[in-house]
């Protein structure tokens, strides 16, 4: 019995490496077209750091924090695309048990120091609209430090937790994942083991990681809004709108498309489903990130025209 058992479990051992399907229909299609959106987040967000950096002006806690988002939607991206640029150019999709969870622990790691990021922007906004008198006091360079440093301190341990329970699972094939990068719900759905400890797991990081901030930014909105309705001037009303509006447009699709994906139940369907979903939080708002913060952002278009006319 016990021969038998080893056995078994030596079966379900034997994977050591899964396939990432991703895009492969049309390899030279999305080879192309990954590699120029690659290239412009990381050209568009490093340029907003630059920018944020070296303009005087923009010395501000509201572009300390955009400086960080930028910054870390850089590494954010570069965790799954530049495998999956590679994958298309060489044909070859297999990622190693060793590599597959490093990649996933850094897309968990640095999604959860997003979302707590987004969460004290809006605190940030919150303390800038509805207490401007103490704002200076409150946010100064210590605050802001501890701030950021905080979200990915916070970030760390759940994940590493998280890694190591999902990596702790017995694999038995198949081994192919239609995904582009090692997803948890697409992970977990090759797992030849009872899963609902990593699904209760799961849930708890989503409460913790989306629900928590979720309602700390709805909350400071509420106040926010209410701050600027009671405004009597109407172009106060319209500065202030105008400085959150960027904010409220990446919170909306990067918690939209995030929950979509790891709060719904898991079936063969929608792990395609979250493939799609995927590309929103992990390509395209990255992609967007400048752009939504730049042509919506008189001072920033303003500091990159005296960055560009100095040069």
């Amino acid at each position: 019995m016990n021969a038998e058992l080893a056995r078994h479990w030596e079966n379900k051992s034997a994977i050591n490496e899964f396939v990432l399907l991703g895009f492969h229909e049309h390899p030279v299609l999305f080879f192309a077209a990954f590699l120029a959106i690659y290239l412009t987040v990381v050209l568009g967000n490093g340029l907003v750091v630059i920018v944020t950096t070296r303009d005087p002006a923009l010395h501000t806690p509201m572009y300390f924090f955009l400086r960080s988002l930028s910054g870390l939607e850089v590494c954010y991206t570069s965790v799954t695309l530049p495998k999956m640029i590679t994958n298309l150019a060489t044909g070859d999709h297999s990622i190693s048990l060793e590599a597959c969870a490093s990649q996933m622990f850094f897309m968990l790691f640095l999604g959860g120091a997003e979302c707590f990021l987004l969460t004290a922007m809006a605190y940030d906004r919150y303390l800038a609209i509805c207490l401007p008198l103490h704002y200076m006091t409150i946010m100064n360079q210590r605050m802001l430090i501890g701030l950021v440093s905080g979200c990915f301190v916070l970030s760390l341990p759940m994940q590493l937790v998280q890694i190591g329970l999902i990596f702790s699972l017995p694999f038995c094939g198949p081994n192919e994942m239609d995904h582009f990068f090692c997803d948890m719900p697409a992970v977990l759905s090759l797992a030849c083991a009872d899963v609902s400890t990593n699904e209760l797991v799961v849930y708890m990081e989503n409460v913790i990681f989306a629900l928590v901030p979720l309602a700390v930014i709805l909350t400071s909105y509420f106040y926010i809004t209410r701050t600027i309705l009671h405004m009597s001037s109407a172009m106060g009303r319209q500065k202030a709108f105008s400085t959150c509006s960027s904010h409220v447009i990446v919170v909306s699709l990067f918690y939209g498309s995030g929950m979509l994906v790891y709060l719904h139940p898991q079936t063969t369907d929608s792990i395609k489903i979250d493939k799609l979903l995927s590309l929103l939080y992990t390509v395209i708002i990255p992609l967007c990130n400048p752009l939504i913060y730049t042509l919506r952002n008189k001072e920033v278009k303003a500091a990159l025209k005296r960055l560009f006319s100095n040069k």
